[in-house]
This record gives C-alpha cells, sequence and structure tokens, in this order.
C-alpha cells in the first residue's frame, strides 16, 4: 500500500481547497492551480492523481501536472467531459473543492533515476507527464538525458503553449512536436507522434521508454518501439484513464487481480503485456 493510503489522513473525507488561479489553456483544457486550506503541501509523487470533488455534483479523479518540487499549492488539468468536470469548469479564482489523495504509486523514481527518459506524450497524456518532466528538470543530477515527444491532434488543441516554447528553446531537453492535422499556424512536423519516434533514434539505446497519451496511441506507440528492440521492462506506460474511486473499492479500475488506482497507474509494459484489456 502506498505512503498515502497509510498515513493518519482519512481517504474517504476530502479536504478543503480553494482555486488560486485558473486559465482556459484552449476550448476543452481548463488549467487550475489549487491550494489546500490547510496550507500544507500535497506531498505527492509524479505519476499520481487525486479526487475532485464539487458539492453537489460529484467527485472525479484527475492527473497532478506540477512537479512535488513545486511549492505553493498543485496544478490540474482538466477537460470538459462530463457533470463533474463541467462543474469544475464553472470554477471561479477563490471557489472551493475537495480534495482527497494523492492516490496511487506514481512514478518508481528509484526504477527512472541515472537513465537516459524519454517521454512519449499524447494529448491530455501531456498533463501528467508534465509532472515528471519538471521534476526531472529540477533534478537534473539524478537523471541521465531527457527526451520528450509530443503529439496533438491539432494546433488549436495544443496547451501549456508558453512552456513547449520554452521546452523547445532550451538545453536542457530534446523536445520534438507534432500535430496530426495541418493547420496554417503550424510549421513543425505534421503526423502521428509515431512519426518523431525515429527522428530520435539515437536516444532509445539503454533508455526507459515513458508513454502516456490516449488509448488508441498505446497500441501503435508500442509497436513501434517493439521495431528498436527495447525491453519490455524499460517500457512504462500510464493506465490512468481507468481511474474512479481512487482507493480499490468501485471495482472501475481492476485488472484481473489489479487494482490500478492503488498499484498503478504507472506500470512496466512487461507487467501488463499479458493482459490486453490493459492496454
Amino acid at each position: 500500500m502506498c505512503d498515502c493510503c497509510s498515513s493518519k489522513k482519512d481517504i474517504y473525507l476530502p479536504e478543503l481547497a480553494t482555486v488560486k488561479k485558473r486559465k482556459l489553456m484552449n476550448g476543452t483544457e481548463l488549467y487550475l492551480l489549487i491550494q489546500l486550506d490547510s496550507g500544507e503541501e500535497l506531498g505527492h509523487k509524479p505519476g499520481q492523481f487525486v479526487e475532485v470533488s464539487i458539492a453537489g455534483i460529484g467527485e472525479c479523479p484527475i492527473s497532478i501536472s506540477s512537479s512535488p518540487t513545486q511549492k505553493g499549492g498543485f496544478e490540474l488539468v482538466v477537460r470538459n467531459a462530463g457533470s463533474v468536470t463541467k462543474a469544475i469548469h464553472k470554477l471561479k479564482v477563490g471557489d472551493k473543492v475537495g480534495i482527497r489523495g494523492p492516490f496511487g504509486e506514481g512514478y518508481h523514481i528509484d526504477q527512472l533515476k541515472n537513465r537516459n527518459l524519454i517521454c512519449i506524450c499524447g494529448g491530455l497524456g501531456l498533463a501528467p507527464q508534465r509532472s515528471l518532466i519538471n521534476y526531472i528538470l529540477d533534478n537534473p543530477s539524478d537523471f541521465g538525458t531527457l527526451t520528450v515527444l509530443l503529439g496533438t491532434k491539432c494546433y488549436p488543441q495544443r496547451f501549456f503553449r508558453e512552456e513547449l516554447a520554452k521546452w523547445a528553446e532550451g538545453d536542457d531537453m530534446t523536445f520534438k512536436e507534432t500535430v496530426d492535422e495541418e493547420h496554417d499556424c503550424w510549421t513543425g512536423n505534421v503526423g502521428v507522434v509515431t512519426t518523431l519516434i525515429p527522428k530520435v533514434e539515437s536516444h532509445l539505446k539503454d533508455s526507459a521508454v515513458l508513454v502516456c497519451g490516449p488509448p488508441v496511441m498505446y497500441k501503435f506507440v508500442l509497436m513501434a518501439l517493439e521495431e528498436y528492440d527495447i525491453p519490455h521492462d524499460d517500457i512504462y506506460v500510464n493506465l490512468e484513464r481507468r481511474m474512479k474511486c481512487g482507493v480499490g473499492k468501485c471495482g472501475h479500475c481492476q485488472i484481473n487481480g489489479e487494482y490500478v488506482c492503488q498499484s498503478g497507474p504507472v506500470y512496466r509494459y512487461s507487467e501488463i503485456g499479458a493482459m490486453p484489456e490493459a492496454i
């Protein structure tokens, strides 16, 4: 059981928190900076998630998008895709929400230290990967090289655009980006995210590859990685889309005997490769 579930916190009782910042980054993704009213830091690890509740509406699981190294609150990216997320999109600065968590095991940083890392993100998968990416950037001496490949369906759906520009211009990572569809404002690569993998072929040897994106993306990214003979132990996938209650009670995230909300949502491909329903 993870540390967050064995602490004195009541995992069933939401903590009161306040919206400190909000920004609609495109038509569907809302950025929120949230601070616990207790004044304490959330104490999360990259790859974990929280349950966000709105009084009278319900709650939903949202991946944490900020690094644990960031103080003064934590960041979420919320897509308007249901009754609870619709209510979250109506929040204003100063409004109150309930927070449970953090939940899940997230990324096992000890397995990634001193490794060269390749993060492959698709669409909203950038949000949870951003927590890890910024953690790596804040602790460069703990890791090898960092490569980030990002694919988005279309140019208007890109978010964290200013941050992406800094990643592209900086010298602390290799950053490559693509969009699926041509657009007048886009002069970069056009095609799905797998078209970026051959462009970093020299980075693939002896690297750990971390994949997060929509369900349809996993099949094709994993097929592409097979061509480079990357050991399945060195490929990590994020199954955060399966989250529901966060405490292993509802069964929504169960895969065989695994409760993704407790032992995941990040798994080595070798752990789930034999479970086709996982991908």
